[in-house]
């Protein structure tokens, strides 16, 4: 998935690494953040906590593997509900001026609708970052 963003690598990358701002944006399919954390260095985790319309709670986190400031992170991807199911990501940001371009890459999905899912949850999230600098 790739995304022109209208905001500096410095700020796209605080998006994705300050809980106040991964709250702000990582809303997929009409879901609520209602907890972010993120401790930002290789072996560190993060844990995002979603609430659905019908309160249903969705619970992910993972460790980060790759950690550049301002270009890379890479981190793996497990939902409490089925740990055994890890996947990867990494988003990668290349500065433009003001602008940057993101890159998200999920893989190593378990079947392919978790891929499908995924990549649904996804465009709705990053969608929701891109607006975020609108």
């Amino acid at each position: 998935m790739r995304r022109r963003l209208n905001a500096t690598a410095a700020k796209v990358y605080a998006a994705w690494t300050q809980p106040a701002q991964l709250m702000r944006w990582m809303q997929p399919l009409d879901n609520a953040c209602i907890h972010a954390e993120a401790d930002v260095r290789v072996g560190g985790r993060f844990r995002v906590v979603m609430r659905g319309a019908n309160g249903e709670e969705h619970d992910v986190s993972g460790t980060y593997l790759e950690v550049v400031p301002h270009e890379k992170l890479v981190f793996t991807w497990a939902w409490r509900s089925t740990p055994e199911r890890e996947s990867l990501v990494t988003v990668t940001l290349r500065a433009d001026g003001l602008a940057t371009d993101l890159t998200l890459k999920h893989e190593r999905f378990f079947d392919e609708a978790a891929r499908d899912s995924h990549n649904e949850g996804w465009t709705s999230a990053i969608d929701q970052l891109v607006a975020l600098f609108d």
